[in-house]
């Protein structure tokens, strides 16, 4: 599997892969259950993970995916937070992770959206999945 093929679905939790389109939205897999369910263009957003990145303090932004590799290469010494914990503790893990991140522009609803998706991944052994395709 790719990292371009993993989406997140406005409305909708988890993770998802495209299995095809229809006129007025697309069928999608959850990753976790494989259940398949059509979402309606209408109602929900499509961003594939590939797209999405951490803004930065010098105005730029670093992609997700180099952040996840980041996250993976701590991993042994620095273990990822569960998604629940304080706001600080979830602060310090990105400042930890990605020391430029701007302060001003990531909020704790993106951290903890970002630890879900690596803990699914982790979880769910994609990013060996993903190291051996790409």
């Amino acid at each position: 599997m790719k990292f371009s093929e993993i989406i997140a679905v406005s409305g909708l939790p988890g993770l998802y892969t495209v299995v095809t389109e229809r006129k007025g939205g697309i069928i999608v897999e959850d990753m976790r259950s494989k259940k398949r369910r059509f979402a309606p263009a209408r109602k929900h957003q499509f961003a594939p993970l590939e797209s999405m990145a951490v803004y930065t303090d010098d105005g730029d932004a670093e992609p997700l995916r180099k952040v996840f590799d980041r996250m993976q290469e701590q991993h042994e010494d620095n273990p990822a937070p569960a998604p629940n914990e304080s706001k600080e503790r979830l602060f310090d893990y990105l400042e930890d992770v990605l020391p430029t991140y701007d302060k001003e522009r990531v909020h704790a609803s993106d951290v903890k959206r970002l630890l879900k998706w690596y803990h699914f991944m982790l979880d769910n052994q994609l990013f060996a999945d993903l190291s051996e395709e790409e």
